[in-house]
């Protein structure tokens, strides 16, 4: 990173509360995350102690009520933050993104009792979540998962089943858990809350990534692990109906995170063209490379108009699939055309470790793939425009 830094996004906020949280978010950033991320990533560490600092700080609670201990605050705020967390370090605003999405389906589905036990220990108590949807053979095509849930005497249920692409496996606190409780298909499917100690789970080695080295994508098996059935979150059969709720505003942190990782791409671009010289005067003062700078600056600026709008269509309680849908494949390619561009303005130096853009550049691929593949939000974004094929 050079001398220059960061430059402050001039963000439209609703309340002067969120005004003041940017703040925060910003000073916590600058002086607890984005100092060592570099050596963080390349070391394959993952940044447990930043989290719990964010639970403290109240950073892992931010959409949800304030009655069971989160921070009441709307979505156009939320994914502002993990914006700015994800301009830091990915690792750590997409983690931000991912325990929310954990939280998503007993805060929205879960009893009052389930939300008066559990609810303030994963918002604000220090834990951390994860999300349990895709598997070996089931990835795009989630309503085919085969991890099987069975109902025992009593009222237990016992998992059994491995799960994939796991974002937290094997460090998690709890699992938000999808597995077969009925027939084959979406109707199928139920959700479950597992404790990540519970016995029977385990976690594979994590994967072996290009990109987000810091933070664990592991499969996670379930050995016959005993569920109580007052865990079970919502009814029977509905889980994949609040999988797809969560996904919504999950595409969303993404897409947050999308133009975080883009916009520390640009400030990089930016610090390092107007810093380095060639043929007597700054890079910046080319033609060429500022026409490239500003088609950067407006890509991100779009992207983040995008995510914002569907933002508030959700806080107004109206639909925004389609609109998540949008902002996450624009977003995420977005993010990959920006970080690209970014190694080809700083040439050879954009290639070496020295400088963090192509860290950048590495990360921006898997905010291509995870959430649903971009080529999935085609097709729900055609869905919504043209009806489901085949009718």
């Amino acid at each position: 990173m050079t001398e220059y830094g960061p430059r402050p996004v001039d963000r439209r906020l609703p309340t002067e509360e969120a005004r003041d949280l940017m703040t925060l978010v910003r000073e916590l950033a600058e002086r607890e995350i984005r100092p060592t991320a570099a050596e963080e990533e390349d070391a394959g560490r993952f940044p447990r102690d930043t989290f719990r600092l964010l639970s403290e700080s109240g950073l892992l609670s931010l959409p949800y009520d304030e009655e069971f201990g989160g921070g009441g605050q709307p979505y156009e705020v939320y994914l502002q933050v993990v914006e700015e967390l994800a301009a830091a370090r990915l690792t750590v605003g997409l983690g931000v993104s991912v325990h929310t999405l954990a939280c998503h389906a007993l805060a929205g589905y879960g009893t009052k009792e389930q939300r008066a036990e559990h609810l303030p220990a994963m918002l604000g108590g220090g834990l951390l979540g994860a999300y349990c949807l895709s598997e070996p053979s089931s990835g795009s095509d989630a309503a085919s998962l085969t991890t099987r849930a069975e109902r025992e005497d009593g009222g237990d249920w016992t998992l059994s089943g491995t799960k994939a692409w796991t974002t937290h496996g094997g460090v998690a606190d709890f699992y938000t858990v999808l597995a077969r409780t009925g027939g084959s298909g979406a109707h199928g499917i139920t959700a479950f809350l597992v404790p990540g100690d519970a016995d029977g789970l385990s976690a594979a080695a994590p994967e072996r990534k290009m990109g987000m080295k810091g933070s664990p994508t592991a499969q996670l098996h379930f050995d016959g692990v005993r569920v109580p059935d007052a865990r079970r979150i919502g009814d029977e059969g509905q889980g994949f109906a609040i999988a797809l709720s969560a996904l919504d505003s999950g595409r969303l942190g993404i897409a947050a995170c999308a133009v975080g990782v883009a916009q520390a791409a640009l400030d990089e671009a930016l610090s390092y063209t107007a810093e380095r010289r060639q043929f007597g005067r700054p890079l910046v003062d080319f033609q060429g490379l500022r026409f490239m700078l500003a088609d950067m600056a407006t890509q991100i600026e779009a992207g983040r108009a995008l995510y914002l709008t569907a933002a508030r269509l959700r806080d107004a309680g109206l639909p925004f699939s389609k609109e998540a849908a949008m902002a996450k494949l624009f977003c995420t390619d977005t993010a990959m055309r920006v970080t690209t561009d970014a190694v080809q303005l700083l040439g050879g130096y954009g290639y070496t470790l020295d400088f963090p853009v192509e860290r950048y550049m590495r990360e921006a691929k898997v905010l291509q793939i995870v959430e649903g593949t971009n080529q999935i939000q085609r097709m729900v974004i055609a869905r919504h425009l043209a009806g489901p094929e085949g009718r």
